[in-house]
């Protein structure tokens, strides 16, 4: 099976600070792994690694057996690493409508064509339509992407990335920000990527109800370092998470 993405001793330096240290992982498709671990403990700078955000200090970055560490973010977009951003990323100028249709355009390879309307062309606008319906924004077409709530700006930034049918998904804290009536429509979509059974998913989440909900791996991070790794049970038992990660001492 293609798609494993994997990183062998990746490790990032600020100065003296270590932020990720020498983590070796594989993230396999078909599955949804959370990285989790206390604030600092490494989580989004290795996001940033991944995607290409961030140049390694050392250690290596491979796409199936192609190594992609030297590659910027926008290479690794082409070969099918999509992200959505713990801050949304969006062109807040354009109505939400627009900001689909141009990552459904850039999918299907239509470049930018002056001399005839986009409008012209249904299917696009038809599965930008379709996007947003899944997300919840329907009734927010037309509106301009920067007149949104936090939570609706959650939501069309996680449309884009469906927009563009990455191999890879990346979210980084989905939820964060948004009201309790918005989390189940992040939370289904992101079960509806899942159940395809073809994408690798990485979540970066802080919620541990939405990780035991999601996730079949869990990968944790503490001072930079991959302390533990395994089924969802069995590694938030371990003495060495309960410690780092929920703050329960051996006398808990």
């Amino acid at each position: 099976m293609t798609g494993f993405l994997s990183t062998r001793d990746l490790t990032m330096r600020f100065g003296g600070h270590i932020a990720v240290d020498g983590v070796t992982c594989e993230f396999a498709p078909g599955t949804l792994t959370a990285i989790v671990g206390p604030n600092g403990a490494g989580k989004t700078t290795f996001f940033n690694l991944l995607s290409g955000q961030l140049a390694a200090t050392a250690g290596h970055i491979f796409w199936d057996l192609d190594e992609i560490t030297g590659l910027p973010a926008s290479a690794r977009a082409r070969r099918g690493i999509g992200r959505a951003f713990q801050l949304t990323n969006l062109f807040p100028g354009l109505s939400v409508r627009e900001n689909v249709r141009l990552a459904v355009q850039g999918e299907a390879g239509v470049g930018l064509d002056l001399r005839r309307r986009w409008r012209s062309r249904r299917d696009l606008v038809d599965r930008a339509d379709e996007i947003l319906g899944r997300v919840g924004l329907a009734g927010r077409a037309d509106a301009r992407a920067g007149s949104l709530s936090h939570g609706d700006q959650r939501k069309l930034e996680v449309g884009l990335l469906i927009a563009l049918r990455p191999r890879v998904f990346m979210f980084d804290e989905p939820t964060a920000g948004m009201s309790v009536d918005d989390v189940p429509v992040i939370l289904d979509l992101i079960h509806a990527v899942k159940a395809e059974g073809r994408s690798t998913i990485l979540l970066v989440e802080h919620k541990m109800d939405v990780v035991r909900s999601l996730a079949d791996r869990i990968v944790v991070l503490h001072n930079g370092r991959l302390v533990a790794d395994g089924e969802p049970e069995a590694v938030m038992a371990a003495p060495v998470v309960q410690s780092a990660y929920l703050g329960i001492g051996p006398d808990a």
